[in-house]
């Protein structure tokens, strides 16, 4: 008998622990996102935006076990296991977001860009640091061994000339039926060869067809260098092969990181082209590309990125950290990967009012740290503009165009004012479909042009 009891209560036990732990599981204190949010706003007197579609549907488990007496905190606590954030807009007021996985704290950035200092304290231990990520780079991009050509010859438009300078279309074949497209813009005069410059852009409205960029490849073309702009992947004409949201997808980075490779292979092939003066700059997303391809080609001479490089953010979009470029090396930035110029000149273009806020306080110190290895920290310049945001207005190419006529040794007669100030009054803007190769509807696309996602994926597994 006695044992019978023994049992019954143990089983009696066992089905209580049971019931008690499938009603833990069930419930896990979960409360609805909404109601979670307004016991913050409550209990530390705050205010929190968003808009209904953000927190519909969302629950927090273990709810008010997340609160802490620091509101900042108890958000973080509340909002991280969602992948969820605030930013911070005001004392007492915040706006809910989306995790960001391309932008960390900037502390965390920082502590970050000294770990990979520490590294290397001279240019041999560098320099092996720097040729381990090479080849794992190229690997990431899916560039290693580079995939197969296309077989059609560079298609170019007539060359329209302006003041000092001519504008001429081209479409390149990147992979068998795909197809990158851009402008190139010569100076009419010039002795011996010339300076090349390629421009890849960044996400701005208008792309390479809005007024400042045309500014300032013009620009470029008159001082006595050759420019080369060329569209993002699912921007411009490359939309007559993909849909806009493929930009989304990973395998824009390599395409536009291949666009560079081929684009340098075409205009290295003109005789004209002067092989020591290969110079890339680009604004946004676009100084991404330039910090990335300078560091996987050596046949690059010359950086300038603008409004990008940062410590603490990695760029937004899968075109600039769709693959997995940055856990390379046990880890990797933008500003190491940048470095990787060294000792070739670079420039830093950063403002005030972006992710490149405060380049001078870490990241173009620890620049100069890795070019003083080769006794050329004079090489790597930082134009900072305090009061400006991101994007590529007059200051930003003011310090785009010094750099080039320094380092590439150019004249600026006629165009530099004793002032110091451009005049860049005499630059056509034409409209965007002058610069289209394949006509204002695409008429001129190539038979063997491929279109869709899915049909690159097999040119690029």
């Amino acid at each position: 008998m006695k044992n019978n009891v023994s049992v019954f209560l143990f089983l009696l036990g066992m089905c209580f622990h049971h019931l008690t732990y499938a009603q833990t599981v069930e419930s896990k204190f979960q409360q609805p996102l909404k109601e979670v949010l307004d016991e913050i706003e409550e209990r530390f007197q705050v205010t929190i935006k968003y808009n209904d579609n953000q927190v519909e549907g969302k629950v927090v488990t273990y709810a008010f076990w997340r609160f802490r007496p620091d509101v900042d905190l108890t958000l973080q606590q509340v909002l991280a296991p969602l992948d969820m954030k605030v930013n911070k807009e005001g004392p007492g007021r915040y706006k809910l977001k989306e995790f960001e996985y391309h932008r960390w704290k900037e502390e965390d950035g920082w502590a970050f860009l000294q770990h990979l200092s520490s590294q290397y304290n001279d240019r041999s231990s560098w320099e092996l640091r720097r040729d381990s990520l090479i080849p794992a780079l190229r690997k990431a991009l899916k560039l290693d061994p580079l995939p197969a050509i296309g077989n059609t010859k560079p298609i170019l438009s007539k060359k329209r000339q302006f003041n000092g300078y001519s504008v001429e279309n081209f479409a390149l074949e990147l992979l068998p039926g795909v197809y990158v497209n851009g402008s190139i813009y010569r100076p009419l005069k010039y002795n011996g060869k010339v300076p090349v410059v390629l421009s890849p852009d960044g996400h701005w409205g208008g792309h390479r067809f809005r007024k400042d960029a045309q500014i300032r490849f013009g620009m470029l073309a008159k001082m006595g260098m050759v420019a080369v702009s060329y569209d993002l992947f699912a921007w411009g004409e490359s939309l007559l092969q993909f849909k806009s949201e493929d930009h989304q997808r990973s395998l824009a980075l390599t395409y536009q990181i291949l666009s560079g490779i081929r684009i340098l292979d075409f205009m290295l092939s003109d005789p004209s082209i002067d092989r020591h003066r290969v110079g890339i700059c680009g604004g946004s997303g676009g100084g991404n590309q330039a910090g990335l391809l300078t560091a996987i080609e050596p046949r690059i001479t010359l950086s300038i990125p603008v409004v990008s490089l940062s410590s603490y953010h990695f760029g937004g979009c899968p075109c600039e950290s769709g693959l997995p470029i940055h856990a390379v090396g046990k880890g990797t930035n933008n500003v190491e990967i940048a470095a990787m110029a060294a000792p070739r000149p670079m420039l830093v273009v950063s403002d005030g009012k972006d992710w490149t806020a405060h380049a001078q306080e870490h990241d173009f110190p620890y620049l100069k740290r890795v070019y003083g290895f080769y006794n050329a920290a004079d090489q790597v310049a930082n134009v900072h503009l305090t009061a400006e945001g991101h994007d590529f207005g007059y200051n930003k190419r003011k310090a785009v165009y010094d750099f080039l006529i320094q380092h590439f040794n150019l004249e600026a007669k006629g165009i530099k004012q004793k002032s110091g100030e451009y005049d860049e009054s005499s630059i056509v803007v034409e409209e965007k479909e002058a610069l289209y190769s394949f006509g204002a509807n695409g008429e001129l696309l190539p038979k063997n042009a491929i279109k869709g996602y899915d049909k690159l994926e097999i040119l690029l597994p």
